[in-house]
């Protein structure tokens, strides 16, 4: 599988239908696979959804990496290989993939064909994670700034608040928000 270049972050898609009994088998490998993405470099975080479709359970994985190539290396490794061939007898309908190399990777639909979220959705839960930072992040940093002052100046000080306030986003919050609004965000608009 080859991944279309992209300048920016790039998201992979791995939806999982289980056979019946295989659960306990696949939340196992899971986490061996887990672990093993992790260790690829430009590896940002995964997320794994849980559900059931047509009485068997589904698992989408939502791995996101630093660029293409970096996604790229973890795809023809022969980790992922080997670990994808394990998991074959575990699948009711194969290993099905799906690459995004849009920006808007926090808002992926879960459900395959699923649309993403309306912009304005996405404009929200964006609002919501970022404000609170926006008030917060620079309150912690004003002790700093007094006690180094050069650290308070304007250009410094606006480098390590945007700084951490886009590390906090992309790292702690965003993957979390999205995941506990994610029926509002995938929910039909009236």
């Amino acid at each position: 599988m080859n991944v279309e270049l992209s300048d920016g972050v790039v998201t992979l898609l791995v939806r999982h239908t289980i056979k019946k009994g295989q659960d306990q088998a696949y939340e196992h490998w899971l986490r061996r696979t887990i672990a093993m993405a992790r260790s690829y470099p430009g590896h940002l975080g995964i997320d794994v959804m849980r559900g059931h479709r047509q009485g068997l359970a589904q698992f989408t994985s939502v791995l996101r990496f630093a660029s293409t190539e970096q996604l790229q290396h973890w795809l023809d490794s022969t980790d992922r290989r080997s670990l994808v061939a394990e998991a074959q007898p575990m699948l009711a309908d194969g290993d099905q993939t799906e690459i995004n190399a849009d920006r808007e990777f926090w808002f992926t639909p879960v459900e395959a064909g699923a649309p993403a979220p309306p912009r304005w959705k996405q404009a929200c839960v964006t609002f919501l994670v970022i404000l609170p930072l926006s008030f917060l992040v620079p309150m912690l940093f004003k002790p700093l700034f007094n006690r180094v002052p050069w650290l308070g100046g304007h250009v410094q000080a606006n480098v390590l608040i945007t700084a951490s306030i886009v590390l906090l986003v992309v790292y702690v919050f965003m993957p979390r928000v999205t995941r506990l609004f994610s029926k509002w965000l995938q929910a039909p608009s009236a």
